[in-house]
């Protein structure tokens, strides 16, 4: 897949990456896909929801009537669960949502949501950015230049840059990511996909290391 390199103005350069077929050329497998984005949801979750059972509200341990004989039902103590200020039955207890998937799962899930874009035509790549100062109206201004209509995009580098990141926080419906940081979830909640000229060179890079 050949993507044509794109200026600040949105205008191209005459340059272009080649984006290899056997990451954004194969078959989305959308299960996987859902798998990754499931986990990715449920490592969010806390999970602190927490109510105290019986041996732990506070009152008094004494039997309130003798078992049998008065007519009544049998009763333990205060703290039991039939009265007001008792003890929760089977209530919440802190735990973790989170579940493992395997690492190729992962991969694929990733590389199916790159072959989505790849189809839908919603990669776009973007010469380097030099920023000497976080400026987010003109780093906004860029990405509305390359993204054209788009409310959601995801702008994807090489490497960390401080004065990138501090532009891009502000920006409405814009995330900035690291390529190794980039998670199948950021992929499908974008609507266009931005790499930096560095940043879709690398995908070549790791396939001849590979």
């Amino acid at each position: 897949m050949q993507v044509d390199v794109l200026n600040k103005k949105g205008e191209k350069t005459g340059r272009n990456v080649v984006l290899p077929d056997d990451i954004f050329g194969i078959e989305p497998n959308d299960h996987v896909i859902y798998l990754a984005v499931k986990q990715y949801l449920a490592a969010q979750r806390q999970g602190t929801s927490k109510t105290k059972t019986r041996a732990e509200v506070h009152g008094s341990s004494k039997k309130l009537h003798k078992q049998k004989g008065t007519g009544g039902s049998r009763k333990g103590n205060i703290r039991n669960p039939l009265y007001k200020g008792g003890g929760a039955v089977n209530g919440p207890v802190p735990h973790t949502y989170g579940f493992k998937l395997n690492r190729k799962v992962k991969d694929l899930a990733k590389m199916s949501a790159l072959a989505h874009k790849a189809r839908e035509n919603k990669i776009v790549v973007l010469e380097d950015l030099n920023m000497e100062a976080p400026k987010t109206k003109d780093l906004a201004t860029i990405l509305q230049s390359v993204s054209g209509n788009s409310r959601k995009s995801l702008l994807v580098t090489a490497e960390n840059d401080q004065n990138l990141f501090l532009s891009s926080r502000n920006i409405k419906g814009s995330k900035m990511v690291v390529l190794s940081d980039m998670h199948t979830y950021d992929l499908i909640h974008s609507q266009v996909l931005i790499f930096t000229e560095s940043a879709a060179k690398m995908f070549n890079e790791e396939v001849v290391e590979a």
